[in-house]
Formats: C-alpha cells, structure tokens, sequence
C-alpha cells in the first residue's frame, strides 16, 4: 500500500513537472491538440472537428444558386471497386457533376447535402483565389509583389507572394504530420498562428523549386488579410461565396477567439456541392453566370506548372493526368477532393475519413487515381 501511494505520488508529481515544462517552453499547444484529437477517440485531425475550435462565418448571400440535378441522376450505381473503397477509406461524400448538373450523389454514415466537414488543404486552393481577386481588385499589386512590403522582417529574402502560392517560398517549415512537436501541429492548436508564421525564416532561394510547405499558404493569407483590410472570411464571402450562391454558410477555423487569425492554410467547414463551386468557377476560366469573378489570366496560371521539374502544381492547385485525360484539382488531409476535367466538363467531389494507406506528403496517392477512373466507368454506362 505504502509503495502504491508513493507512486501515485510522483506519478501525480511527473505529470505535473510535465505539464509546467511544455508551458515553460512553449509547447502548451500539444496539451490543446491532445485533448481535441486523441480524447476524442482519434489519432490525427479529423473532418469534423469545427466544434471544437474558434470560427468565422462565411456567410452566404440572400440569393443562391442551386446545382441543376440531370436527368439521369442516380441512375447508374457506384461500380464494385468504388463501392468498396468508398467503405474501406470511409468515404462520406462521393459527387459526380456533368454539364454542371449533379449527375451522381451519395452520402454515408449520416453525413448529407448540408453537413459540414473540413476541407483541409482544400482551403490553400481557395486562399490562392482570394490572391487572384486582390490582386484583380488592386490591393496587391501582382504575383511578383514582394512579401517584405507587408512584413518587414522579410527584407533579406526575395520572397514574392506568387512563390507562397506556388510552394516555392523557401520557407525553413517542416511539413510533418504525426509530430505534435512539428510547426505543423503547432500551426493547428497554438493560439497565436501570426507568431509561429512569422518566426520560419527563408533559408534557400526563393522562386527556383516547388516544395510543399503550409507555412507558405498561411503567410500568404496573412498578407491578403492585410492587404485588404479584411477578415479572410469575409473577403471570401463577398468575392465569391455571395456570388456563386453558396446555399449554406460556412466556418473558417480560427486560432483563437482573441486573435481571430483563420488558418488560411486549411480548415474551411463546408459541404460537398458548395465546394465543388470553386471547381466550376476554374473551370469556366474564373466567370460565373456571366459574370467574372476572377482574371482568366490568372485561372489558366493557377492550373499550370510552374515549375517543368514539378508539373503536379501550379499556383494552388494540384495537376494531375490519367490516361489521356488531364485534371485540376483541390486536395486536403485524408481524402477531400474536388476534381475536375474541364475539356469532358466533369468535377468529381469526394469527401471522407481517410485516403489510401501509399499517404505522403506532395505526392498522389492511389486513391485519387481510384475515384476518377471508378468515375469514368460509371460516366461511360
């Protein structure tokens, strides 16, 4: 008894000396993330985590604008492999979109239409949107402004805000996502995002290779954000939510409720067909019923390597070719996607729990590959 207590004792007095050390050095956030993730039941983030964090509305206008349903919708069934990697990588969402008509459509385990989940890096794809249309509206001057005018501390590098959208920053960010002492981690659950950002330090050269850093979109939203004077939540909701009739309101996560910074780097809560908006929009060379919403120039840039040793990116979006067939496409943690074929004018949504077991960071993984051929198959019925 007498040994019992004495090890509950320093078990009680470990814990506590662990506790004050990760606060001490700063590392209070992994307490933060714990708590989110694995008291929850899960391992790593999860699609519908938007509760339990700080968020912004992007509010919807007072008009929407409903996708049309095809004639033949629902008509044709999943195909065998799809049916069964839609339930073995847990799958919510599966949308097929022809002639900007919602040809197929179904959701699994309770999700629906209007549920919200996260778009993970799907949001660099629409942060890199909200680049265009500031630079469209003239609070950014073009892709080759220099970061150092919106923050000083970058005066050394040449960093410009069209290497942040195109992943080739220079950034000293590690890109790791198991760590709960990576900056990526950091990033997600510290509660001062704009101090962890502005501490990477460009370290290579600017504009010469592609690498995959979050840092390099979260900067790049801190600088719209300032540029425009403008939360990006609104910013997002004025210059496209509102005029592609998104039909629901949707959440950007925040990294606390008193710096109200929203991680620009990921975690817009929204559903599958408004998403899919952002997919039509490109594809229609940045207009929307008429109207243009974004520089074509600039669209046809987006989803065109920059890079000929990188041709899987361009400026926020992920290129991709199957077949014959040449794709753009939107892409976040665990399998979100919006897909799109603009010469068969097709957009594949899928949504869900977790990608096929190949994950690496900047890579395609099979699942991708999976979901548009399984598509075509269906397509071709």
């Amino acid at each position: 008894m007498k040994f019992l207590k004495k090890f509950l004792k320093w078990t009680v007095v470990l814990l506590g000396l662990l506790l004050i050390g990760l606060y001490i050095f700063d590392y209070g956030y992994i307490l933060r993330g714990a708590k989110i993730v694995y008291f929850t039941g899960h391992n790593t983030a999860f699609i519908d985590d938007y509760p339990y964090f700080e968020n912004d509305t992007i509010k919807k206008g007072t008009t929407t604008d409903e996708w049309p349903i095809h004639k033949n919708y629902n008509t044709v069934k999943e195909t065998e492999k799809l049916s069964k990697v839609n339930k073995d990588w847990g799958t919510i969402t599966y949308l097929i979109i022809k002639n900007d008509s919602i040809w197929f459509e179904n959701y699994d385990a309770g999700f629906n239409k209007n549920s919200k989940t996260n778009s993970f890096s799907m949001a660099k794809s629409i942060t890199t949107s909200l680049l265009g249309k500031a630079i469209m509206d003239g609070y950014i001057k073009s892709l080759d402004q220099p970061v150092s005018d919106f923050y000083s501390q970058y005066s050394y590098a040449k960093t410009t805000v069209g290497d942040l959208a195109s992943m080739a920053s220079g950034l000293d960010w590690v890109e790791h996502y198991t760590s709960p002492f990576s900056v990526t981690a950091r990033a997600n659950y510290d509660d001062d995002l704009a101090e962890t950002i502005l501490n990477q330090k460009v370290v290579k050269t600017p504009g010469k290779e592609f690498e995959y850093l979050s840092g390099s979109t979260q900067l790049l939203g801190m600088i719209i954000q300032k540029a425009t004077k403008k939360s990006l939540a609104s910013y997002l909701s004025e210059s496209f939510w509102q005029p592609m009739g998104a039909t629901n309101d949707a959440l950007w996560q925040l990294d606390d409720s008193e710096n109200k910074l929203a991680k620009a780097f990921c975690c817009i809560s929204s559903n599958a067909r408004d998403f899919a908006r952002f997919g039509k929009l490109y594809k229609d060379d940045g207009k929307w019923n008429g109207k243009q919403l974004l520089d074509s120039a600039f669209v046809v840039k987006s989803i065109t390597p920059r890079f000929m040793d990188s041709p899987q990116y361009g400026y926020g979006w992920w290129l991709k070719d199957v077949g014959n067939k040449h794709f753009f496409m939107m892409r976040g943690h665990l399998g979100q996607y919006v897909i799109v074929e603009p010469n068969d004018n097709v957009i594949i949504v899928r949504l869900g729990h977790r990608k096929s077991p190949d994950e690496g960071v900047g890579q395609f993984t099979e699942d991708i590959t999976v979901y548009i051929e399984e598509a075509y198959k269906m397509l071709e019925q």
